[in-house]
């Protein structure tokens, strides 16, 4: 059933679910308060980088099915079902996350309901969060005015947004159990078609809801940082941890995905997500059952301090008079999303300790630029190698998976690469002439020679 809707906040997270629900069909209505970025997505001109997402947005704000607005009293008018999609970053000097957009989106919306609505969550928020907003909400509007709130968790993946909110590997709502609710029927509609390709449909309380995202974060986290710290053991070992991956991945307890080691994980989701858990875990009393996760990220950040090791290793044991090439900014690839990068962050440690930093990244150099303004941006993977005392891929772009060792030795004052994702073909580079160096590989290059 194709409905009237509108999505609250227009970032990373609303954009995308505005696209696309309109491409489900549905009437959608953007709401923000910046002005710059409301014109730019009118105008069909996505803000960030995610493949597929520009083609979605212009084809529905063409269709007439998506438009965008900066006024609340528009929203609360135009539809009776809103998605909340603001951002929940990390306090200032704190674990626990910053909940002022959040509650800022339902003081605006609350004031202004005047007919039965739904408020559907998606930000991915602290445990008891739904709750107390459905609560204020309830306050806000009249008393003989029945407003709820539920949660539906999103878990995009950066590069795969699109596909992931088309076509979800679930769907989980989290409805409040004690009080009379449409947000079952409603998401049903919604998701009418995602649901019918077979889609699960998960349904639980708020609590759950809430915590089912948190969880999956936390769990993915650590399975990266549990083969980073395989890898270490590898290095000092012998052994060689994307063979141990490979054969511990085909246990399907286990599987493959998320066991690749390298420099660790970043972006704007895990890194936030499992210190605000371990935040609110403390809050509630629980804070001895997440103690591991604090160990999660010890290990991910030293992750990032081993290759900057590695780099003044192969400088011959400083930085000074060094030049440094750094392939990748972003967190990932298929993004131009700096935020927490482990790549910017190794750059940037090696510049601060003397050395000449050039960095290239397909898509996330103007990003970059503004959070690491002193680092030197090359235009082209050849400018930012040329000289260079050692490479470092920090970020595995199919355009670095593929590049041809005999190629760059041209471009380069010393043949010796730091392999940051263990994306490389490690014998390729080797047969070459090139020193090479993965994280917890066993073919590895003795920089004193």
């Amino acid at each position: 059933m194709l409905m009237r809707m509108t999505v609250l906040g227009t970032g990373y997270l609303g954009a995308t679910h505005a696209a696309c629900m309109a491409e489900l069909g549905h009437d959608v209505l953007g709401v923000d308060v910046d002005p710059s970025k409301l014109s730019k997505l009118q105008a069909g001109d996505v803000p960030f980088y995610e493949p597929g997402l520009a083609e979605v947005l212009k084809r529905n704000i063409d269709a007439g099915h998506l438009r965008f607005t900066s006024s609340y009293e528009e929203a609360a008018e135009f539809a009776e079902v809103h998605f909340l999609a603001v951002g929940t970053p990390q306090k200032r000097g704190e674990y626990a996350a910053d909940l002022q957009y959040v509650d800022s989106v339902i003081e605006s919306i609350g004031r202004l309901i005047t007919r039965p609505t739904v408020i559907f969550g998606k930000s991915t928020v602290p445990v008891g969060t739904a709750e107390r907003l459905g609560r204020r909400a309830r306050e806000l509007a009249p008393a003989d005015v029945e407003v709820e709130v539920a949660w539906n968790p999103e878990f995009l993946r950066e590069g795969h947004a699109v596909e992931d909110t088309l076509r979800p590997d679930r769907l989980v709502i989290g409805i409040d159990k004690t009080r009379p609710s449409r947000a079952e029927e409603l998401a049903r509609q919604i998701y009418e078609d995602t649901i019918a390709s077979g889609t699960p449909f998960v349904l639980t309380n708020l609590a759950t809801a809430e915590l089912v995202k948190a969880s999956a974060n936390a769990f993915l986290a650590t399975k990266i940082s549990f083969i980073n710290a395989i890898a270490e053991v590898c290095e000092a070992a012998g052994g060689d941890v994307t063979e141990l991956a490979d054969a511990i991945g085909h246990d399907d307890r286990i599987g493959r995905k998320f066991l690749n080691a390298g420099i660790g994980f970043g972006g704007g989701c895990l890194p936030k997500d499992i210190r605000a858990f371990m935040a609110r875990a403390g809050e509630l009393g629980a804070d001895q059952a997440l103690t591991f996760l604090r160990e999660v990220d010890n290990i991910n950040m030293r992750r990032r301090t081993q290759v900057v090791e590695l780099a003044r290793q192969a400088c011959g044991g400083g930085f000074l008079g060094t030049r440094v090439a750094v392939l990748g900014a972003a967190f990932k690839p298929e993004s131009d999303d700096v935020r927490d990068s482990p790549a910017l962050n190794v750059a940037g440690q090696i510049q601060l300790q003397g050395a000449a930093v050039s960095v290239y990244d397909p898509k996330a150099i103007e990003n970059s630029r503004k959070l690491f303004p002193t680092l030197d941006y090359r235009t082209s993977l050849r400018e930012a190698c040329e000289g260079a005392d050692v490479v470092l891929v920090l970020t595995e772009w199919s355009e670095f998976r593929q590049l041809n060792p005999s190629e760059l030795a041209g471009l380069v004052r010393s043949r010796r690469i730091i392999d940051g994702r263990n994306c490389l073909d490690a014998t390729q580079w080797v047969e070459a002439g090139w020193r090479y160096r993965g994280l917890g590989r066993k073919m590895q290059a003795d920089w004193s020679v």
